[in-house]
């Protein structure tokens, strides 16, 4: 009997340094996200969820492109906040999908997010100190990047990831994999929404095509694109952005819809609230996992 049990505890040590080694050959894990107020976080930071006050994040790293501390390619420790000196201590619906993660984790998994609220893709919506989200190759090739003096959001998003990629990402020896796009965006382009099928997906093929043309990996034209819909108490949900939503869906297998219509609201009938946020995010981990499998 000592015997037998001697043998399977050497076998279960044995097995779990080779799991340990497997893990560490694996390309490290990055996530990148974007969007308007929703991503960006409107919940305060002393309504988070009681396992994340309690447990924290132990693997979360981020480059938060919106703000001055981080971005510009360099990473640190996660812990919600918003690029806003008035009231920065408030987390969005990815602080849990992060929470969840890292509770599998392993290893250090990297997240770069780039979020302002009140933003448009169409420059003919009205958008927070004029910067859109526009792929428009004439907007591009006008507009330098919004952390660089500019108005454009989207080079802003993807010079962040380059240079989190020159910086950090490229030096690991197994090198990295970006494993998702999540997004939740839209509310702005509600007086255009009859433009956001396209607008939207130009967006997401203009991600798809850097992230390629800067690795060299042309996998990443299948890059999973995540996104929420919007609350059906939001005052500012467009049905008709929710089914170009929808119709991207169809036509893409690898963009996905997750509904939040059932979603609760703050008062200002916009931003989710605590359990509305949690909920979300919940419910994009589960659709991550699914997607691209479970990051370790």
């Amino acid at each position: 009997m000592l015997f037998v049990m001697r043998y399977w505890v050497i076998s279960l040590l044995f097995l779990s340094i080779c799991l340990g080694t497997y893990a560490q050959k694996k390309p490290v894990s990055v996530i990148i996200v974007a969007g308007q107020s929703n991503t960006d976080g409107r919940v305060s930071n002393n309504d988070l969820p009681d396992y994340i006050k309690k447990n924290g994040y132990r693997h979360c790293l981020w480059s938060y492109g919106s703000d001055t501390i981080s971005g510009s390619g360099r990473f640190e420790r996660f812990w919600p906040r918003v690029a806003r000196p008035d009231n920065k201590e408030r987390w969005g619906y990815d602080a849990v999908v992060y929470y969840l993660i890292d509770q599998h984790a392993k290893r250090d998994f990297y997240i770069v997010k780039e979020s302002l609220g009140g933003t448009a893709i169409d420059t003919a919506c009205v958008s927070n100190n004029g910067m859109y989200w526009s792929a428009s190759p004439e907007y591009l090739a006008s507009n330098a990047a919004a952390d660089k003096g500019g108005k454009s959001l989207l080079k802003a998003f993807t010079e962040n990831i380059g240079a989190c990629i020159d910086n950090e990402l490229s030096l690991h020896k197994v090198g990295f994999e970006i494993k998702a796009f999540l997004w939740h965006q839209g509310e702005s382009d509600k007086k255009m929404a009859s433009h956001y099928y396209d607008n939207l997906k130009a967006v997401v093929a203009y991600v798809r095509n850097y992230l390629m043309e800067k690795t060299g990996d042309m996998r990443y034209a299948h890059l999973p694109f995540i996104c929420g819909s919007f609350s059906k108490q939001s005052h500012d949900r467009s049905e008709e952005i929710v089914k170009a939503l929808y119709r991207l869906a169809e036509e893409d297998p690898n963009f996905h819809v997750v509904d939040a219509s059932d979603l609760t609201l703050q008062r200002d009938q916009l931003h989710f609230d605590a359990r509305g946020a949690e909920l979300l995010g919940k419910r994009v981990y589960e659709r991550l996992i699914k997607v691209a499998g479970k990051i370790k």
